[in-house]
Formats: structure tokens, sequence, C-alpha cells
């Protein structure tokens, strides 16, 4: 990983190498051949030279701090000279280290607040022992880089300056220093540690390519980037270290970003602290110190795109405009920064949010004279962002406020802002609410289909929108037609009621409105409404007419559709409730809610019957309890499926079907076969479920057998369970059935209950959950077998709205 804390004597400096491919350093005879003596001659004096340039670096610092000493002391320069030496002597460090010490002291400027900064972090620990460098040899790093990029003749050696002095201690590589294009291009200015073909080959990057650079530019503190493999982004030198790190920085000056500082690692970067950060950003601002002179060189000598028109130039250009402009110069605080904008100009055509003129805005500050600007509506920081970048900026609708007497006056606007060299010209249209109350008029004429007109009645002059021409499948260029003739246009039939609007309109003299049919040119027909008023004059008299038609063929389809459906609900319903009162009465005239008692010795019998509570779902639920000619008792419930006049029907057939089968003497499960066939073949194969039983007063016993139903549910004592389940497929599934009977011995007091499953079923629930709830409801017997069913009604929890059927017998 590599460390930017690491100090410099923790850099590994590259070795230089024989041209045979031995080290300097050889035994053998490689320093006394000819090519050995030439390549040590060589590297002797490039570390001389470098030697020199170090010492000229130093010479120029400390000239620089002997000529702040003749300032502060009021002294010549040899005294100065004297005193330095004198003042180094008692410091303990090298005369360099001092000189950068006293300019530091002097200038309080961006690189005085860095080297400050990585003194206080060296002190406190904030670098760690062992990897942070020493704060004055930092400062002097600084300041040596800062005199060789001053002393620069062009950017590529202020890359030079900077890479050998303040970045390769920090363990960079390489730097890049790039220059922002009017465009928004960017064009490789400087760079170092780069081959020459690396460096060729990225000349130059067109706008709107993003790379490492162009992600510098959009954020504050740029672009710091662990890995460069891992963002995918395409940067210079990228296939030398791909996993190395990157930091790409703005460089600019006074609130303007002139290019960026791009700086390369050869291994992943790890989070820096914040001295180092700073001092980054320092250099950053050094570069745009030199970029703010630099000029893009053409082959043909052609100028240079980015030099762009001086202010004066660009006010006649804003006084040329149809739109309100302002120029905008930079305002810089004490610090050199950016603080805001002055209005330098302001065109013939200015028009204020809050109505004041020209030459209360002309000359002012623009966070003076429009505050608001660096609210919500994010304006100020659209211009400062176009500023600095040289990105133009548009905007649709955007809110303008101005404070007058502390009272915010809002207008909404287009924007478009845009730079031009050195200054910003500020464009806005503020929306007509005339002309947009106008547009939005428009819309809604045609999407609600009307037409507009005025007639005036003394020179004959008729005034149509668009919108008419159209409703009445006319061109524009046609005459209108006058609302006096408007019967022959219409349909005939409709002539009573024109007739009737037009008295009203230009006799009565009040609005009125009527709908007719307006047959058109073409041969369509269209349904219209027309409605219209007089104006009088100051005399009274009727002087112009002015009114609208509206299009309203689909509304009267609509009404027309809407009418007939009604029509038809209207019988639908009749004949649904029709059919439900007979079914009903069927229903009832068969079995009635409750019935007579039936006179068996020994024995109680009792029945119930529930219809649904909506009449629609009238269903087939059906109960008989009769004595047979041979005193046998029968006793059965069933459930035809479905509802309605179908399901009643059927239900009568297969319960007096079931009655007639009966006094033939055969068993509860041949019954229930035959009844299978009855329901299979004759009633058009509908399914129904039913128990049937047979009971016999002599020895009290119950033959019964059940086809899909429920069994019967025996009350004996406390105990309430139902009889085990035998086997029995419901009726009219096949042809042919067989019903297994099952016989049980009833005791005195023993209850029997059969029923339908509209007493117990639950949407929410189990048949078997709700079968549990019944016996218990079921445990508890009453005085009566009356009562006892009463009861099972009452609590009965049901939720589906069926008919339900009850029969109960109790042996006394």
């Amino acid at each position: 990983m590599s460390d930017l804390r690491q100090p410099p004597e923790q850099q590994s400096a590259p070795v230089p190498e024989h041209p045979t491919g031995h080290g300097h350093g050889d035994d053998g005879d490689g320093q006394s051949s000819p090519v050995g003596r030439l390549a040590a001659t060589v590297e002797r004096l490039r570390q001389e030279v470098r030697a020199a340039q170090a010492e000229a670096d130093g010479r120029a610092l400390i000239e620089l701090a002997k000529g702040i000493l003749v300032e502060r002391l009021g002294c010549g320069p040899a005294q100065a000279s004297r005193q330095l030496a004198e003042l180094t002597a008692q410091a303990g460090v090298t005369p360099l280290e001092f000189a950068v010490e006293v300019i530091n002291q002097a200038s309080r400027d961006r690189m005085s607040e860095v080297t400050s900064a990585f003194l206080a972090a060296t002190a406190s620990a904030d670098l760690p022992d062992g990897h942070a460098p020493d704060g004055h040899s930092s400062a002097v790093r600084l300041r040596t880089a800062e005199s060789g990029a001053l002393a620069a003749d062009d950017t590529q050696a202020v890359a030079d300056s900077l890479l050998e002095h303040a970045l390769t201690p920090l363990g960079a590589e390489a730097v890049a220093i790039w220059a922002l294009g009017a465009d928004g291009s960017l064009s490789l200015a400087g760079s170092a540690g780069f081959s020459s073909a690396e460096a060729g080959r990225w000349r130059h990057v067109p706008p709107g390519v993003t790379t490492v650079a162009r992600r510098g530019l959009t954020e504050r503190t740029g672009e710091w980037v662990r890995s460069l493999s891992e963002t995918g982004l395409p940067s210079i030198g990228q296939h030398h270290h791909p996993d190395g790190g990157r930091v790409a920085v703005p460089a600019g000056t006074g609130g303007r970003i002139h290019g960026v500082l791009e700086i390369a690692w050869p291994t992943p970067l790890e989070p820096p602290p914040p001295p180092i950060v700073r001092q980054i950003e320092a250099l950053a601002e050094l570069c745009g110190h030199s970029l703010e002179t630099y000029t893009l060189e053409y082959p043909d000598g052609a100028p240079d795109p980015g030099v762009l028109p001086d202010v004066s130039e660009l006010m006649d250009l804003a006084d040329g405009l149809h739109d309100p402009a302002l120029v905008l110069v930079p305002h810089l605080g004490p610090d050199g920064h950016l603080v805001d904008f002055r209005i330098h100009h302001v065109n013939s055509r200015f028009l204020d949010p809050a109505g004041r003129p020209r030459g209360a805005v002309n000359g002012a500050l623009l966070l003076e004279a429009y505050p608001m600007a660096a609210g919500h509506s994010e304006l100020f920081e659209r211009i400062e962002r176009v500023y600095a970048t040289g990105e133009p900026f548009r905007a649709h609708r955007m809110r303008l406020t101005a404070l007058v007497d502390d009272v915010p006056l809002a207008a909404v606007a287009d924007i478009n802002v845009t730079r031009h060299g050195g200054s910003v010209l500020l464009i806005w249209r503020i929306e007509d609410e005339t002309a947009r109350l106008a547009s939005l008029l428009q819309h809604a004429q045609r999407l609600g289909r009307i037409g507009g007109f005025e007639e005036n009645l003394l020179t004959g002059e008729i005034t149509w929108n668009g919108q008419l021409y159209h409703l009445y499948g006319r061109p524009v260029s046609d005459v209108p037609v006058p609302l006096e003739e408007l019967p022959a246009h219409a349909h005939p039939d409709d002539a009573v009621a024109i007739g009737r609007f037009l008295r009203t309109v230009l006799h009565q003299r009040r609005p009125a409105s009527t709908a007719f049919r307006l047959q058109r040119p073409d041969g369509v027909t269209r349904h219209i409404r027309v409605v219209a008023e007089p104006v009088l004059d100051s005399s009274g008299q009727l002087y112009m007419l002015r009114g609208a038609y509206q299009d309203i063929s689909a509304h009267h389809w609509t009404e027309v559709a809407l009418a007939a459906t009604r029509d038809q609900l209207a019988h639908t319903e009749q004949e649904a409730s029709e059919r439900n009162r007979l079914t009903l009465q069927l229903q009832h005239a068969i079995m009635p809610p409750t019935r007579a008692p039936l006179e068996v010795p020994g024995l109680d019998v009792a029945v119930r019957y529930r219809p649904a509570e909506t009449q629609h779902l009238v269903g087939g639920d059906w109960y008989d309890a009769v004595v047979l000619p041979s005193r046998l008792v029968l006793l059965c419930v069933g459930d035809v499926a479905g509802h309605g006049i179908e399901a009643a029907t059927s239900m009568v057939v297969l319960r007096n079907a079931l009655r007639g089968l009966a006094v033939t003497g055969a068993g509860p499960g041949q019954l229930l076969s035959w009844l299978n066939m009855v329901a299979h073949h004759l009633t058009g194969a509908v399914t129904a479920t039913a128990v049937c039983a047979l009971y016999d007063p002599k020895d009290n016993t119950l033959r019964w057998a059940r086809a899909g139903h429920l069994p019967p549910v025996l009350v004996r004592g406390s105990e309430a369970a139902p009889l085990p389940l035998v086997t029995g497929l419901l009726l009219g599934a096949v042809p042919e059935a067989t019903y297994e009977e099952h016989e049980v011995q009833l005791a005195v007091d023993d209850t029997l209950l059969l029923y339908t499953d509209g007493l117990i079923e639950r949407r929410d629930r189990s048949v078997e959950e709700s079968l549990a709830q019944f016996l218990t409801v079921a445990r508890a017997v009453p005085p009566t077998l009356d009562q006892q069913l009463d009861r099972l009604l009452t609590h009965s929890r049901s939720d589906t709205d069926d008919d339900t059927c009850i029969v109960g017998i109790r042996v006394a």
C-alpha cells in the first residue's frame, strides 16, 4: 500500500544501471571500460546539475528571507545577512529551513497554513512517529517546489518541480497538470513521471469524456481513488500501474477553476491524513496560478479559442439581446477567494422581479441586490459553478426572488448563465403572466373542445378562434357564420330550441344556452352546446355578442348509453326480483320456517328452517319428517348445489321423490341409491347431499345413511358427538351408487340432530373447527326440543349467508 506519510529518507531512489546491465559499483572492469567511464561521467554531471538546481532554489528562498528581514528590521542587505546567520545558529537549524520559517511568518498564505498544520500534526503525533516526515523538511520541500514553479517558464517545468520537491517524498511516481478549455475539454499542459509517448497520447481529452481528471472537476475536494482498476475510469498512465492510487484536485484561483492536478501512485492509496490533503490542495492552487497564464498553442498559429471577449465586448453583446441580461465580474475577498459577483452592467431590456429600475441594481453586488439567490433556488451556486468550470447552465422556470423592504417578491423565469473570459453573462426571461394565462386558456379550450366567438352587430365583424373553425369543419380562411344564421347549419328538428335561444339573447337581451345538432359541410353531425351573452353600450343598446360553442358529442352518446343501460338494469332487476319472490314463495310453501309438531308416541320431533339473509341466495336446502304407513318415522335433510329457482325446483323434485320412494319399505341406503338415479337422470344432472334416517318407535332404533352430507349429531347426557362416518357419494355424481347403512340404539332423553352446512360453515375456519364449536353449543340441553333448536340457530356463527335446515328428535 502507498503511504503518503513516508519520510523522504525512507523513499527508495532508483539506482542508475550500466548500459551493459552492471551497476556502477561493480568490482569488475565495467568502470575501466570506455562505456563505463562515459556512463559514470553522465551520472556525475546529472547529479551536479540537480545539486545546482537545488542550490539555486535554496538560494532564492534565502535571498527572499533576507529581503523580508530588510523590510522588517529597516536595515541593509549585509546586516540582514548577518542577522539571518545569527538567528539560524540560535535556532539550531539549517539556513534554508530558517529562511522558509521567515517566509511563512511573513506571507501568511495558503502554503504557510499547510506547513503550520504539518508542524502541529507532527508535534501532536497526528502523523505517527517513524512514518511522518520532519515538519521543517516538509516546509522546505513545499517552498522549494513553489519557488521552482514560480520560476518555471512553462507548466512542464512546474510539473517537474512539483514531482521532484513535493510529490516524490510522498511516494508519488508521476504527476499531470491539465488545463481546462472553454468548451470543457482538458489539455495536458505539463507532466512528469510519464513517458513521452504516453503524454502524447493524452495530449487532449474532448468534452464529455469521463476520466479521473474530469471527475476531479465535479467535486470541490477532488477525486481520491484508492485503486485505478476499481473505478474502471481511463486515465494517463493507466497501463503502467493499473492498481495504483490516483488523486485529482481542481486547480484554481479566485474561485475560478483553470484545470486539474492529477497525481499517480504505483500502489493502492490509503486515505491520507488531513495535513497531507491540505498539502496537495496547496499544490493544486499553485498549479492554478501557473495555469492562469497558460495558453494553448496551435501549429498553424490560430488564436486560442479559449480567449474570449473582454468586458466591454461582453457589454455590447448584452445590449444586443432582447432579454434582460447582467454582466457579472468576480468580487474577491481579502484572501483572494471568490465571495460574490459585482453587477458590472445591466442592458436596456432589464426587467427586475421587484420592479426596481436599472440604476438600483447596476454596480451592486449580486448577493446584495438579490440576497435570495443564495437560498433554495441555488442561483448563486450555479453562477459560481459556471465561473469556476466554464460549463454553461440553463434552467426552465426557475424562481427569482428579490427582497424589497424585507418583503420577498418572486417571479418565474428561464435562466441562462455562461462564462466569457473572466466575466459571467446572466440572462433571464421572466414569464409573462398574460401570455401564460392565454396559453393555458388555449390548451383548456382544445382539451374541452370549446371554440369562442365575438360578433360586433354594428360593424358586422365576427371573430372566431381556431378551435371554433375546427368544430364547424371549416378552414380558417372561411367567413365566420353569424349567430342569427345558426338554424341553417343545424338539424331541422332543433329549430324550435335554437329559435328560443336566439330570442332570449337578441330580443330579451339575456344570456342563454341550448344544445343542437350541427351539420357540418363534410357530412358529419356533431352534438354542440352553445352559450352566448349580449353586450350593451352605455345607452343600453345591444352592440356585441360573445360566447362559446362546445362539442358535447361524446357526452351525449355517453348519456344515451347510460340511459339504455339504466333501463336494461331496471328491467333485469325487476326480473330478478320476481324470480326471487317466486322462489321464496315456493320454498316457504314446501318448507315453512316452523311446522306443526309430528305426533309420534314416545318421540318429540321438531324442525327449523332459516332462509338466506340475501334474497338472491335463495338455495336448495330441504328437510322432511313424516310417519310412514309402516309406522316408521322418515327423517331427512338435504342440500342441492347452487341457488335460485333452479336449485329450489330441484329440491322439490328430490324431496317429493324420497317421500314417494319411502312408502316401499326400503332401507335408507336403498332409498339414497334410488334418489341418486333420480338426481342423475331425471332433473338435469343436478348434484346434492342428503342424510336419510328411519326411526322405529317400537325398539328405539335408528337406521341411517348419508350421501356426501355431514353425519347426524347424537346428544346423550352432557356429551355431544357425530355418529360414525359411513361411506356415501353425493347424489347425482354418477349414474349408480351404493350407500352404506348404520344402526344406532337410542335411549330415553337422547337427542338426535340432522342439519345442513349453513348452520356451521364459516369462510375463515375449517369444517372441523366449526363442527367443534357446534358440538359445544349442542351439549347444553334445554328442557324442550324446540328450545334446543332455537338455541342452536341463535348461537350459530355461520357467515356464509346460506339457508339452514335442522331436524331434531328426542326420545321421551
